[in-house]
């Protein structure tokens, strides 16, 4: 069974993999992730080595455009464009199919999570920031230039606040941050520990963020029409506070007929949600063909 080599390039870590045709995952390594270009290549490089493979899946925390093969991932390596496909196919002398994260997800999503076999499927991750995945018609859309899904950017209403010109409005009001400023504590995971020991102050912070969050997914129900919305990211592990509330109001809040055919409904892929759909990414690319 044909196997492809899988990288997750996230914010804080490096998750690499061997993923054959089933999801099987295999050979999992996790490293702190790198701070230049150079570093993450030579860790994907380093892992290769030992995996026989003729294409490789790679997701990052940004936006990737296919055309020029540059990629744009702040959090890792900087406010410059990277060269990164070049680099990667250098290094690894193997075709490499490059995407966001959030394009990753929803492809994982689709092959192997709550959305398996659905072709119109949006995956919302909520942690520190806001990023979508939107599959329509089986296909990815990334937009001109990739950056199709940077949802955080949404506009939910007037007035405009000069903090939303770092990350949208969306991602201000909505996104783990936003809970730890509105309880007035040091982080999103402070507010859910006061929650679930009975703080009210915190239980009304996450209300008042997963309206919020239902605005927004509204909208996106509204435009896209998918099948199912799935939620992930660090702060949905808060689900059993948020995930009624945006069900309620997000369907209260979308074009109706679409409110009676959309499902919405948690990741079930956990941590490897990346890896999968680094894997999948290079099997539709190359692996199909």
């Amino acid at each position: 069974m044909t196997s492809v080599l899988a990288a997750d390039f996230g914010g804080t870590k490096t998750a690499l993999a061997l993923v054959d045709e089933s999801g099987r995952v295999a050979g999992k390594q996790k490293l702190s992730a790198g701070r230049t270009l150079a570093s993450s290549i030579k860790q994907l490089a380093d892992y290769a080595r030992a995996a026989r493979v003729e294409s490789a899946g790679m997701i990052i925390p940004g936006i990737y455009d296919v055309k020029t093969g540059e990629a744009w991932a702040p959090n890792l390596w900087g406010m410059e464009r990277v060269p990164l496909r070049a680099a990667a196919e250098q290094a690894l002398g193997i075709p490499v199919a490059i995407a966001s994260d959030r394009a990753g997800y929803v492809l994982g999503e689709a092959w192997l999570g709550v959305a398996r076999g659905l072709e119109d499927v949006v995956f919302v991750s909520v942690g520190t920031g806001i990023g979508v995945g939107i599959l329509s018609g089986g296909r990815v859309i990334e937009g001109a230039r990739g950056i199709a899904g940077a949802a955080g950017w949404m506009v939910l209403g007037e007035p405009w606040k000069e903090e939303y010109r770092v990350c949208g409005g969306w991602e201000t009001e909505a996104a783990g941050p936003a809970v730890a400023r509105r309880a007035g504590m040091e982080s999103a995971e402070a507010v859910v520990a006061a929650s679930r020991a009975g703080d009210r102050n915190a239980r009304e912070a996450l209300e008042t963020t997963a309206d919020y969050l239902a605005l927004g997914i509204a909208g996106l129900i509204s435009v896209l029409n998918p099948e199912t919305v799935v939620l992930g990211g660090g702060l949905m592990q808060a689900s059993d506070f948020l995930l009624d509330r945006i069900r309620l109001n997000a369907l209260n809040w979308t074009q109706p007929i679409a409110a009676q055919t959309t499902r919405i409904e948690m990741t079930a892929l956990g941590e490897d949600a990346g890896l999968l759909g680094a894997a999948r990414l290079a099997m539709k690319t190359y692996v199909s063909k």
